[in-house]
């Protein structure tokens, strides 16, 4: 019996060790997959909080829905008073950071330098937007012009997909349809995540559009100068082919996660890579591409200042997008791969601007052909991604002729089953919003199909 109790001491501080020493080495230089994933969980956490106004018991269900199992042990404190979200492994070990900025959302703070994190964004003035009318129509205001064809397929479950938020359907300039996921509202901001790609190519395009930017610049970075780097031009940055070796793999610690939730200076990480391709020869989707030209637009206004109220004085303040928030890294350069916050209704007020062309009440916003280049395919790309920072082919990397869908159809798409779906002919756009990860299969083509087929067969009655 004593030799018993003796070899079960033996294991009880053997195993005593080994937890002592694990977790000094997980406090002391956790892995960098437990810093991603814990400030992975503190960005979601912080921007739902804090800028969609949402419950963060409940914002758990984002932070979760990639699927990784570590991302369920990840516990979150937020501070209301400091505005700032700390995530970690168990509430103890790899603590990630986040910390809210007004008018500039949340930011990762990979360093925990929260201080230096809001001075790169102080002392901006945005402009103020009045509240959106309810007695005005759609896009002045918040009313619609309900279609009852369209609020019919609204209300198919099986179209609108699982953990669908928002659902907003523009029509001949107007709110013809809308619905809303429980817990979700015409209110609610909602992450576009890579929808925010062909919102930062517009903003790049307004720079164009005032002869501040070309497609032919080149020689875009000083580190870029000594190397073949030199050659990339915007256009190859806009069409996804600067080649630039760049992994946009999401399953581990690869570059994209790296950069999103690693480094302070997200462009300056994105600009450090070597060329795989000589550019405009091969297309590589990066969200570090996206990233450059964020860095690109803010350089060529010169001014920090107003190249950080850029976004709301060019476009959203003209466009009416009252609740577009645009989040930077902690140095302050615009996340423009990833980072945007909107109501479905102020996502669907950028759809209308490209289906007019670009044009606004009149005035021009983007060049003439700007718009024409986000519906025309690359021929690098196999005809599946634009010259402008949009798809061609729709989710799922299926040809829009699949689906019987118009042939100008193009898309903006983003992680986790976000989708605006473009159709100039038809003068249509739908937003579909939600939480429905890529696993799960669910294809908005069917409901843009079903819509188009509605809208026409009224056309023919009323012809």
């Amino acid at each position: 019996m004593a030799r018993y109790w003796r070899a079960a001491a033996r294991t009880l501080f053997g195993g005593c060790v080994f937890l002592a020493i694990t977790g000094s080495w997980l406090i002391v230089q956790p892995p960098e997959l437990l810093r991603v994933g814990s400030s992975y969980a503190a960005k979601i956490v912080c921007s739902n909080v804090f800028l969609a106004r949402r419950d963060p018991a409940v914002v758990l269900e984002d932070v979760q829905a990639p699927g990784h199992p570590l991302l369920r042990l990840m516990r979150q404190s937020v501070d209301y008073s400091e505005m700032t979200v700390t995530a970690s492994l168990l509430g103890l070990f790899a603590p990630g950071y986040a910390a809210y900025r007004e008018g500039f959302g949340c930011t990762s703070v990979p360093d925990g330098d929260v201080l230096a994190a809001r001075e790169g964004v102080a002392e901006v003035s945005l402009p103020k937007v009045a509240p959106e009318p309810a007695d005005l129509a759609w896009p002045e205001g918040g009313g619609g012009n309900a279609d009852p064809r369209i609020a019919s397929i609204l209300d198919d479950p099986a179209l609108l997909g699982p953990g669908v938020r928002g659902v907003v359907v523009i029509h001949d300039g107007q709110l013809v349809g809308e619905r809303y996921g429980d817990g979700f509202s015409a209110d609610t901001p909602l992450l576009g995540w890579s929808l925010t790609k062909t919102v930062n190519a517009a903003l790049v395009g307004r720079l164009m559009q005032q002869g501040r930017l070309s497609p032919a610049q080149a020689g875009l970075f000083p580190e870029w100068q000594a190397d073949a780097r030199a050659k990339i031009t915007v256009a190859d940055l806009l069409a996804m082919q600067s080649g630039l070796a760049f992994d946009e793999d999401y399953g581990d610690v690869t570059d994209v996660t790296r950069m999103l939730f690693l480094e302070p200076n997200m462009a300056r990480f994105a600009a450090s890579f070597p060329l795989a391709a000589n550019p405009g020869e091969k297309f590589n989707y990066s969200s570090g591409t996206a990233i450059l030209l964020s860095h690109v637009f803010m350089n060529a206004l010169g001014d920090r200042w107003q190249a950080l109220s850029y976004p709301a004085t060019a476009l959203f303040a003209p466009l009416g997008m009252r609740s577009a928030v645009m989040e930077t890294d902690e140095t302050g350069i615009f996340a423009g791969s990833s980072y945007m916050y909107a109501t479905a209704r102020d996502w669907a007020r950028f759809a209308q601007l490209l289906l007019n062309d670009g044009q606004w009440k009149g005035v021009r916003l983007l060049p003439e052909g700007f718009v024409k280049a986000m519906g025309t395919p690359t021929s690098v790309s196999d005809g599946a991604y634009s010259h402008a920072q949009s798809w061609i082919h729709g989710p799922g990397d299926v040809p829009n002729a699949q689906y019987g869908l118009p042939q100008d159809t193009f898309w903006m798409l983003g992680h986790d089953g976000q989708a605006i779906a473009l159709i100039p002919s038809r003068n249509l756009a739908v937003v579909r919003l939600g939480l429905t990860p890529a696993a799960l299969r669910y294809r908005p083509q069917e409901l843009l199909k079903r819509i188009v087929d509605t809208l026409d067969r009224g056309a023919d009655r009323g012809a």
